[in-house]
């Protein structure tokens, strides 16, 4: 059998495993199993222990469940609380006013839970009852939130980089610090689209209700120092060198559980329910690992990344086509699978084409993860919309009309770093050096 033949057969045998609804994992892990028992005289039995064992006893990797537990430990405080109250005094001046609420709300809530998901969740809690309240505009209430919360893959410290990292052995420090700028670039421009979009619909934008002294916005805004200290503490750690990524998460943990007591809202209920939600998360996740790094050992056997490799090489793309040609496959993929779903089931595949066409693996992880995000807002399975619609029982097509713009500044995003690739790297170049 040839290996064109081959890769065909072991495509279709893992769609139909996704499409009939079996979990990601065992998908992944019945691919694997199947690629070597047929196409290889490996013995699967040692290969599959082998690799499950290595990919779960990485150091790197106890990182995510404390990031995981650190955003769930938030998702029940009262900080959605604290930033609306801080923030919305200082942006009445803005085109657009606390539409931008949303906006600032969700960078600041993705710098302390790496879940975009949780993101939208915690936000749109505080901000969509409210803003409706005082009678902004619904489209842009709902778009803002939807675009905005993607920050949470982005923005360190990210669940997605993570694994992103673990799956192809790249520095999740060096990711974490290449993810702030494009991260900062994204606020930038949702600030601006925002802006400019008020300033030609200003009939639709509430006039402001009250005007607040220095004195009166400086006290509000001291519901704001203690996330601000959690995230210095976190980012900053890293950055410095102070911590490792796991080390910063450990502190994370420790900071938001005496943040969330500080608050008033720890009690034992919480913290159980906040550590179960991030068991179940982290081992879902961690599982999911497990069965691509065995997938990806199979592969290798079987001899098909090699394969796919020396094919994209005879077709002479240059990087930007197969950059172009990777963006569109991972949008269409995106809208079936969640985020770190398709990023651990693409890069045994992907990487060696990546590394054959001299892409820098560690700038191909954020593009990855702008890519992403544009799928975590696209129907039918934008997590974001899911989360969204969850909250205001509002029609998935209508909400997805509404993130359009969004989807579209993200594109503009990803075509700024493939155009001025240092946008990403003159950070981790600066701590590296």
């Amino acid at each position: 059998m040839s290996e064109l033949t081959m890769t065909f057969l072991l495509l279709v045998f893992l769609l139909s495993l996704l499409a009939s609804g079996i979990w990601v994992a065992f998908s992944l892990l019945a691919v694997g199993m199947t690629g070597i028992f047929f196409f290889s005289g490996a013995p699967l039995g040692n290969v599959m222990a082998t690799t499950i064992w290595g990919s779960s006893n990485s150091w790197a990797l106890a990182a995510l469940p404390l990031f995981i537990w650190m955003g769930e430990i938030l998702f029940r405080s009262k900080l959605a609380e604290d930033m609306f109250t801080g923030l919305s005094p200082w942006l009445t001046r803005l085109p657009g006013r606390l539409l931008h609420v949303n906006i600032f709300g969700c960078a600041i809530f993705a710098a302390v839970s790496g879940s975009s998901a949780a993101t939208a969740a915690t936000i749109g809690k505080m901000t969509i009852p409210e803003l409706s309240r005082r009678e902004y505009p619904q489209k842009m209430n709902i778009g803002t939130l939807a675009g905005s919360a993607t920050l949470g893959l982005l923005i360190p410290p990210s669940i997605i980089l993570i694994v992103y990292g673990v799956a192809t052995e790249q520095s999740i420090a060096r990711l974490f610090i290449a993810g702030v700028l494009p991260g900062l670039l994204l606020v930038a421009l949702f600030v601006s689209y925002v802006a400019i979009w008020s300033l030609f619909n200003k009939e639709t934008i509430p006039s402001q209700a009250e005007k607040l002294p220095l004195g009166e916005k400086m006290r509000r805004s001291r519901r704001l120092i203690p996330i601000i200290l959690l995230i210095l503490g976190v980012i900053g750690s890293i950055y410095t060198g102070i911590a490792s990524p796991t080390d910063a998460a450990a502190v994370g943990v420790l900071l938001s559980l005496l943040l969330s007591k500080l608050s008033g809202t720890l009690n034992k209920q919480t913290f159980l329910d906040g550590l179960m939600g991030a068991t179940k998360t982290s081992c879902m996740i961690a599982f999911i690992l497990a069965g691509a790094a065995f997938l990806t050992v199979a592969m290798g056997f079987t001899g098909i990344p090699r394969l796919l490799a020396t094919w994209i090489g005879t077709l002479g793309l240059s990087p930007y086509a197969l950059l172009g040609a990777l963006s569109i496959f991972f949008i269409v993929l995106g809208c079936f699978l969640d985020g770190i779903s398709v990023v651990v089931l693409t890069t045994s595949v992907i990487m060696p084409m990546v590394e054959q066409a001299g892409i820098d693996p560690l700038w191909f992880g954020i593009f990855i993860v702008l890519v992403v995000e544009m799928a975590q807002i696209t129907p039918p399975v934008g997590f974001n919309l899911f989360v969204i619609q969850g909250q205001t029982g509002m029609n998935i097509l209508r909400i997805a009309a509404a993130a359009i713009p969004f989807f579209l500044l993200i594109m503009v995003a990803l075509v700024m770093i493939t155009i001025f690739p240092e946008i990403v790297t003159v950070l981790p170049n600066m701590m590296s050096g």
